[in-house]
């Protein structure tokens, strides 16, 4: 590691918080950037978050190599990234929520640790001339405003909600649901953070029972009214 390397790491750490008491090491990969300058072209995505914008996450985002992204299961995690080992590299770092998927091939070929860059937050951790850049990355917690949110797509008998807005570890791992003349349903992942039930439950009101990475539950009742209809956002509780 250089002694530049060394520097940045002890400016980070100088500030370090609660939030790195999450993780463990710093990690070696690399970065690549996507989508223009306006980011454009990183909207939809393979963790189904449609507009990136509207749900929250912005510009602060990364498509995931295969060995990231755990076949989805990654969408939503933050990572704290900075760059080391070239001269095109930034002072400070960022931290960025998966929202894509960086398909096989090149540097996002496995086993590869890969981050493929919305191209504004790339630029603040390295020059555009540089193309791909190593970084040293973390996962840290993800600070969200507001609480979960759960959109309710689909139609009777198929129930697919989209999670967005996750706190904490981000990244979830299972769903319940909960109409008010139900039990605790399990949701099964469809793709992405989109989640089914094949329940009908029309009419009632929806409660939601999330689990993340961490092995953390959080229970958001009654989170929809009875009158709900498919197309719906409801914001429910938030890991803090």
């Amino acid at each position: 590691m250089s002694k530049f390397t060394l520097i940045i790491l002890a400016g980070l750490l100088s500030c370090t918080t609660s939030a790195f008491a999450y993780s463990g090491g710093w990690i070696n990969a690399r970065a690549t950037f996507y989508g223009g300058g306006d980011a454009s072209g990183t909207m939809g995505g393979a963790c189904g978050y449609g507009n990136l914008y509207s749900t929250g996450y912005g510009t602060n985002t990364a498509a995931l190599s295969t060995t990231l992204f755990n076949n989805g299961l990654s969408c939503g995690a933050c990572f704290q990234l900075v760059c080391v080992n070239d001269r095109s590299c930034l002072r400070g770092s960022i931290t960025v929520t998966a929202t894509n998927f960086c398909p096989p091939g090149g540097w996002c070929a496995p086993p590869n640790h890969h981050f493929d860059l919305a191209q504004p937050v790339f630029l603040h951790i390295a020059q555009y001339r540089a193309g791909v850049v190593p970084v040293l990355y973390r996962r840290v917690p993800c600070r969200r405003r507001g609480g979960i949110r759960f959109t309710i797509n689909g139609h009777a008998y198929f129930n697919l909600v989209l999670v967005t807005n996750v706190g904490g570890a981000g990244d979830v791992q299972s769903v319940y649901i909960k109409g008010s003349r139900t039990g605790w349903l399990p949701m099964a992942r469809n793709w992405g953070q989109n989640w089914q039930s094949n329940a009908y439950l029309n009419g009632q009101s929806l409660s939601f029972r999330v689990r993340t990475s961490d092995g953390r539950s959080l229970v958001s009742y009654n989170v929809a009214h009875p009158g709900w209809s498919f197309g719906q956002t409801f914001s429910g509780a938030q890991f803090r």
